[in-house]
C-alpha cells in the first residue's frame, strides 16, 4: 500500500490565546495523486487545517498541537522550518499576502533563489512557467498594479515553479471570473495527470468545480470532521429574486470618469447613472477595471477626467483588513455609532458574528473578516455602498444572509455597486449588470437581458447564472 503524503491522527490546534480549539480529534490520511476538498462553514478552521498540512502552523502563530501529523512518512515536527516547502506549495487566500518582490519576473525569481536554483536554471523555468499559467505578457508586470484574479494566477505560478509534489490551494477561484475559473480547473486537471500532483484545495464554491476533485473532507462548525466521503458534484447555491423597486431619484450620476495610474490608462472615460434603491452587480473579467471603478468613485484612485456627483458612500474592499480600526469586531462593527446598539446586534446575529464579537479583526478567517466588514458598512448606514467581491469566503448561510440584507437595505433606498464574479448571486440580488471590459465600458443591461444573450456573456467571460436559463430564454 503507498504511503500516505498526509496522515493526521487525533489531531487538535488551538491559537495560543483561544479557550477552545479550533480543530478537533481529525483522523485522516491523503494518499499520493489523490484530488481532495476540504469544505465546511466559513470560519471552521479549513484553511487553518490546510496550514497544518504545510506546517506554517504551528511554528509561526505558536499554536498548541496535540495528536499525531505526518508528512510522506516523517512526523511533522521532525522537519526543519521550510524543509516541507521544496515538496508542498500553498497558494493562500489573499495572494497578497505571499508577495515579496515588486514584479511577476521578480518574485518568481526570488522564489528560485529560496529553493537554491541555479542561475543558469532559472531563466528557462521562469519561461517555462510563464506559458504554462498564460502569463507570459505580464512577466514584467508591477504585482500591485494587477487585479486579484490576476494577483491569484501569478501565485498559482509561483508555487507551481516550485515543481511540487503536492498543492494546496485556499479558494483558488473565489477572484477569477467565471469563464476563466472554468479554464483555470481544466487546465489544473491536466496539470495534475501529467505529473501526478496530489491536489488539497479550501472551497466554497463547488459547483464550478463538477467532478473535479475525488473526495469531500467536511468539517463540521466546530472543527470536526462531520464526513470524510466521495465527492458529489454540487449544485449551486439557490437564492430567492428580489424585485425591483427603484426610486426617481438618483444616488450616483458617473459622466465621462476615466482613471490614469502612473500614466497607464486604466478606465476610459465611461459614464452611467444608479438610481436610490438599486442594485447594479459590476462585471467583467478579470483585469477589466471593475475594482479601479470602485476605488476612483470612493476616491481612492484620483479621476483623470470626467465627473461624480453621489450620495455618501461606504466602500467594502477585497482585502477587508484595510477598514478595521478596532480591537475587537464589536467595536470594529460599532465604530462609526450611526446605528443603535440594538440595530448592532441584530447585524451581527444575522451574519454569524456575535460568537467572535470579541475576537480581533484580525484574528479570523477570510470570509469572517469579509463579513466583519460588510456589516461595519451597513451599521455606518451610508446611502451608497460599493463592494468588492463581497461573496468570497462565505458559505451558502452566509450568502442567503447577505443577500437578504442588500434587499432590505435596497428596500428603504439604499443603493448597492457590487463586484462580482458570482453571478448566482448576482441574479439574486441585481437589477442591472454593468459590463466592463478592457477599461471601457460595454453597458448596463438588465440582468433578464443579458443571462438570455450567450455571445455578450462569453465576450467578457461570464457565463448565466444555473437557474436562471429558462427563464432568460423565455424572455429572449
Amino acid at each position: 500500500m503507498r504511503e500516505p503524503v498526509f496522515s493526521l491522527k487525533n489531531t487538535h490546534f488551538r491559537f495560543p490565546d483561544d479557550q477552545e480549539n479550533t480543530l478537533k480529534d481529525l483522523t485522516f490520511d491523503i494518499l499520493p495523486g489523490e484530488r481532495a476538498v476540504i469544505s465546511g462553514p466559513s470560519g471552521c478552521g479549513k484553511s487553518t487545517l490546510l496550514y497544518l498540512l504545510n506546517r506554517l502552523y504551528p511554528l509561526n502563530c505558536d499554536g498548541i498541537l496535540s495528536g499525531s501529523i505526518r508528512l510522506f512518512g516523517k512526523r511533522a515536527e521532525d522537519y526543519t522550518p521550510g524543509e516541507i516547502n521544496h515538496r508542498v506549495a500553498t497558494v493562500f487566500q489573499d495572494p497578497d499576502s505571499q508577495f515579496c518582490m515588486p514584479t511577476v519576473e521578480a518574485e518568481l525569481a526570488f522564489t528560485l533563489e529560496n529553493l537554491h536554483v541555479p542561475f543558469t536554471e532559472m531563466e528557462s523555468r521562469i519561461t517555462d512557467v510563464l506559458s504554462l499559467t498564460g502569463l507570459t505578457p505580464l512577466r514584467h508586470a508591477v504585482i500591485q498594479s494587477l487585479s486579484g484574479g490576476m494577483k491569484q494566477r501569478v501565485a498559482t505560478a509561483c508555487a507551481l515553479i516550485m515543481k511540487p509534489e503536492v498543492l494546496l490551494l485556499d479558494e483558488p477561484i473565489s477572484h477569477l471570473d467565471p469563464l476563466t475559473a472554468k479554464q483555470f480547473i481544466a487546465w489544473l486537471d491536466g496539470l495534475q495527470k501529467q505529473f501526478g500532483l496530489t491536489i488539497v484545495a479550501v472551497e466554497h464554491r463547488l459547483d464550478l468545480w463538477e467532478s473535479f476533485f475525488g473526495r469531500d473532507i467536511q468539517l463540521d462548525a466546530c472543527g470536526r470532521i462531520l464526513a470524510d466521503q466521495r465527492f458529489i458534484p454540487k449544485a449551486a447555491v439557490a437564492f430567492p429574486k428580489r424585485p425591483t423597486v427603484l426610486q426617481a431619484a438618483l444616488s450616483l450620476e458617473v459622466s465621462g470618469l476615466a482613471t490614469s495610474v502612473n500614466g497607464k490608462s486604466l478606465l476610459s472615460p465611461l459614464s452611467f447613472s444608479v438610481h436610490r434603491g438599486e442594485v447594479t452587480v459590476v462585471a467583467g473579467p478579470n483585469g477589466s477595471g471593475k475594482s479601479t471603478l470602485l476605488k476612483t468613485l470612493c476616491g481612492i484612485y484620483k479621476s483623470s477626467g470626467g465627473t461624480v456627483e453621489s450620495d455618501d458612500n461606504g466602500y467594502v474592499p477585497q482585502s477587508p483588513e484595510y477598514l478595521f480600526l478596532t480591537q475587537r469586531i464589536k467595536d470594529e462593527i460599532a465604530y462609526s455609532a450611526s446605528s443603535t446598539p440594538t440595530e448592532i446586534q441584530d447585524l451581527m446575529e444575522r451574519l454569524r458574528l456575535t460568537d467572535i464579537q470579541y475576537a480581533h479583526p484580525f484574528a479570523v478567517s477570510h470570509g469572517q473578516k469579509r463579513r466583519v466588514a460588510i456589516a461595519a458598512m451597513l451599521a455606518d448606514k451610508r446611502q451608497l455602498l460599493l463592494m468588492d467581491e463581497p461573496t468570497s469566503g462565505q458559505d451558502a448561510a452566509a450568502l442567503q444572509a447577505l443577500a437578504q440584507l442588500i434587499a432590505e437595505r435596497a428596500n428603504e433606498g439604499v443603493s448597492f455597486l457590487i463586484v462580482t464574479h458570482d453571478m448566482e448571486f448576482a441574479a439574486a440580488v441585481a437589477d442591472f449588470v454593468l459590463l466592463i471590459k478592457d477599461g471601457s465600458l460595454t453597458g448596463k443591461f438588465l440582468c433578464e437581458e443579458l443571462w438570455a444573450n450567450e455571445e455578450l456573456l462569453a465576450s467578457h467571460h461570464l457565463l448565466a447564472p444555473k437557474g436562471v436559463k429558462l427563464r432568460a430564454e423565455s424572455f429572449a
